[in-house]
């Protein structure tokens, strides 16, 4: 613990600027903004199922403005990480030995999460962060990156339901986070926080993320939840 307090000290100021900077990209949410300039102001949350994400733009206005939003909430999650390791590294301090850069990209992460779900730009009503968590995550750890996916795409091949791929794959983040960073990290470092972060964000996230989508699982519950097509 006097390390994590040590390196709290140390780095406050970054792991401020990087809070800061994540919150503020997430909250850039590109379903809200690409529907809002083609569509002549129109506000994706007054239609379809009002949630400000890529599968109501789908639906509502077609691919063309769907693939606009996949794009940016793609790229908005990996150039949060990205710039919280610039941070990181500019303000590197020698002689903590904690892993700080993997606790400046999980809170890249969170906080892009964080801003894309409650976004000051848009009165703090946005999306359900699916995308975002899943593109952040190619630049904290590819692994589980390619975990989520992957159970994301298997849920999606069976069930065609959206909401119920995206749910489980929010389980399997701290299982999956867990493993890689226990098997591939602490077996060489032998440091505690090399799990406890991975693990404590990918829990938050995860809950977070299930929350967001409560009122799809009592439609998946109820089987009132719409599908999708494969093709689309």
């Amino acid at each position: 613990m006097s390390g994590l307090i040590e390196v709290l000290f140390c780095y406050w100021l970054p792991l401020f600027f990087i809070a800061m900077e994540s919150y503020l990209i997430g909250g850039i949410n590109a379903s809200i903004v690409v529907t809002g300039i083609f569509k002549s102001g129109e506000d994706i949350r007054k239609k379809g199922s009002g949630n400000a994400g890529f599968t109501n733009v789908l639906r509502t206005y077609g691919k063309k403005l769907a693939v606009w939003t996949f794009i940016i909430d793609f790229l908005k999650g990996i150039l949060a990480v990205f710039l919280a390791q610039m941070i990181i590294s500019f303000f590197s301090v020698t002689g903590v030995e904690f892993p700080i850069l993997t606790l400046a990209k999980y809170l890249a992460c969170f906080m892009c999460v964080i801003g894309h779900m409650y976004p000051c730009f848009f009165k703090f009503k946005g999306g359900k962060s699916i995308l975002v968590a899943w593109s952040s995550m190619f630049l904290v750890d590819y692994k589980v990156a390619i975990v989520l996916i992957s159970v994301f795409l298997v849920v999606l091949i069976f069930t065609k339901i959206v909401s119920a791929s995206s749910v489980c794959a929010a389980i399997s983040y701290p299982i999956a986070a867990f493993f890689s960073s226990y098997f591939w990290v602490y077996k060489q470092t032998y440091n505690f926080y090399d799990v406890f972060i991975p693990i404590f964000f990918s829990v938050i996230i995860s809950v977070i993320v299930i929350f967001k989508h409560k009122g799809n699982i009592k439609r998946i519950l109820n089987k009132s939840e719409k599908k999708i097509s494969i093709g689309k």
